[in-house]
């Protein structure tokens, strides 16, 4: 059996299986390589076609969006005949869909958006369009259907208030969640948040901005969030942050990942192949949270790759998660590692600071607040701690 020499990790503990729950999207390993820059580089591949090879690589699932399997033009006889042939391609090989979206950004029509178009009629065309995706998300099993806002957003201001778009855009996921719910479907739904491309600037650009909206919906239990690695980095932000606190706020639903350099356009790299310390700690925090969703990965390979390179690339995804799972077992399990995390005081900021109010706690509090000239004093050993880190993830402990 194959050993990795750093830490003995056997080989077949990074063979990608089902129960990992890997899922891409048909849109991933379906990318030709056009860019607008340059025409395709790859033949488009047959949906059936993608989930057979994921399958063989060790993928539970695929996502998709609607037009990613039944073309934006195919007649209702042309659509049964389409679904019918992928269910079977679904039974044959075990694989699932484990999430489901509708492109409101492709054709001309969403040119000025979808649910917050400045026209109503395109506005009402895009929910419409929706639903019927979401039938189909449904005849496919999807529990999560997922909103990316792609054209939702302005470039001239005056163009389109604010509130009023944020308002068109709640009516529009308040109407569809009364759809699913009215259908009986079982299904969540996810705000995907991105800061800007297609769009100058996006409505509901961040986590935080998406976590604010589902708030002031109509049925806030239903929606969640879908956070990916390239859009919250995109705007400078820790993606492990703000995966973090959708966690916190149980509303992590689905999460996408990739790789993604600071200030780029959307870059959808293979995954852990940017930022590699960050998505070590997004593992971990998957991994350690019980978050029990996919893994999915929204990215493609390189647009130099042939048809067998894009094969390469998702087999990279899901095996640099799974070194990066051993990596956070390995960190459990390393006791320097466990000694400066206690030099830090780690374990002390899970303790409650002063619990909940009373007037004889905080006149306590008050009267003995401790001396901060002697709480300056000590260090917290950041340094050890996080080169020990680096030293775990460069195969050097």
């Amino acid at each position: 059996m194959v050993q990795l020499q750093s830490r003995g990790v056997e080989e077949t503990s990074l063979q990608p299986r089902p129960e990992h729950k890997f899922s891409f999207g048909l849109w991933t390993v379906g990318n030709s390589g056009r860019d607008q820059f340059g025409e395709a580089t790859r033949a488009r591949l047959d949906p059936n076609d993608s989930v057979r090879r994921l399958a063989e690589l060790g993928a539970f699932g695929i996502s998709l969006h609607d037009n990613d399997l039944v073309p934006f033009d195919a007649t209702p006889a042309d659509r049964d005949a389409i679904v019918a042939r992928f269910r079977k391609t679904l039974a044959e090989t075990g694989m699932v869909v484990s999430m489901a979206t509708t492109n409101l950004f492709g054709h001309p029509v969403f040119k000025d958006g979808a649910f917050t178009s400045n026209d109503r009629a395109v506005r009402r065309y895009a929910i419409a369009k929706t639903m019927r995706a979401i039938d189909l998300g449904a005849e496919l099993g999807a529990p999560v259907y997922d909103f990316w806002g792609g054209r939702e957003g302005v470039e001239a201001m005056a163009a389109k208030p604010p509130a009023d778009a944020l308002d068109r855009y709640r009516e529009a996921i308040d109407f569809l969640c009364g759809y699913v719910l009215d259908r009986k479907y079982p299904m969540r739904f996810v705000i995907e948040p991105k800061p800007n491309e297609p769009r100058g600037d996006a409505f509901l650009p961040t986590v935080g901005h998406a976590l604010a909206f589902i708030g002031m919906l109509e049925h806030p239990e239903m929606v969640g969030v879908n956070p990916e690695t390239a859009h919250e980095t995109m705007s400078g932000l820790s993606f492990y942050h703000a995966v973090a606190q959708a966690i916190w706020q149980g509303k992590l639903f689905h999460i996408d990942l990739n790789g993604q350099k600071i200030g780029r356009y959307d870059q959808d790299l293979r995954f852990g192949s940017e930022g590699l310390k960050d998505a070590f700690f997004l593992v971990k925090l998957l991994e350690e949270s019980g978050y029990d969703g996919p893994r999915h990965f929204d990215a493609h390979a390189y647009r130099n790759e042939d048809a067998e390179g894009v094969w390469d690339f998702a087999a990279g995804c899901m095996r640099t998660y799974l070194i990066l799972r051993e990596k956070a077992k390995a960190f459990a399990a390393d006791k320097e590692i466990q000694a400066a995390l206690a030099e830090a005081s780690v374990a002390e900021l899970a303790e409650p600071t002063v619990g909940s109010y009373s007037p004889a706690a905080a006149a306590a509090l008050r009267a003995h607040p401790g001396d901060p000239d002697a709480l300056a004093i000590r260090g917290y050993h950041n340094e050890r701690l996080d080169q020990l880190v680096m030293e775990l993830l460069m195969g050097a402990r």
